[in-house]
């Protein structure tokens, strides 16, 4: 009994390219980006805390913060490819929030009330949803 074996070359797949976010340009410019949006978004946000339909409060500023914030999470992440990188939109919605929630108008309004349900769930599910992102990232779940 005989066997016989071709020996036909095997074709390797050639390896991707490098992701084109390895320039320290790219990464500085998806920094300034992301703070830039991050200030958008958050100013959006306090725009859409009173919105009412038919005098009924529809909280769209709290789904508005959670996408928009996640969104913000993965761009900074993936643009500058360091993990320390989300803190900076996280601290930055943070204190834009705080400073609305602190701050009053010409006519002695707050910017978010205190008994505003709307803005005080905004505040909480918009860094929760920042934070949870950081956490699947830390588990590794998040990837670069």
């Amino acid at each position: 009994m005989t066997v016989s074996v071709s020996l036909a070359p095997t074709q390797e797949s050639p390896e991707p390219p490098p992701p084109p976010s390895d320039s320290g340009l790219v990464r500085a410019a998806g920094l300034v980006v992301a703070v830039v949006a991050t200030v958008v978004t958050a100013i959006v946000e306090l725009y859409l805390t009173p919105l009412r339909i038919a005098g009924v409060p529809i909280g769209a500023s709290v789904l508005f913060a959670v996408v928009a914030n996640w969104a913000l999470a993965w761009f900074v992440l993936h643009t500058t490819r360091r993990r320390w990188s989300v803190g900076l939109p996280w601290v930055l919605w943070t204190v834009i929030m705080l400073f609305a929630a602190g701050a009053r108008t010409e006519e002695g309004d707050y910017l978010l009330s205190g008994s505003d349900w709307i803005a005080l769930v905004m505040i909480l599910v918009g860094s929760l949803s920042f934070a949870v992102f950081a956490y699947r990232m830390i588990l590794g779940r998040t990837q670069l």
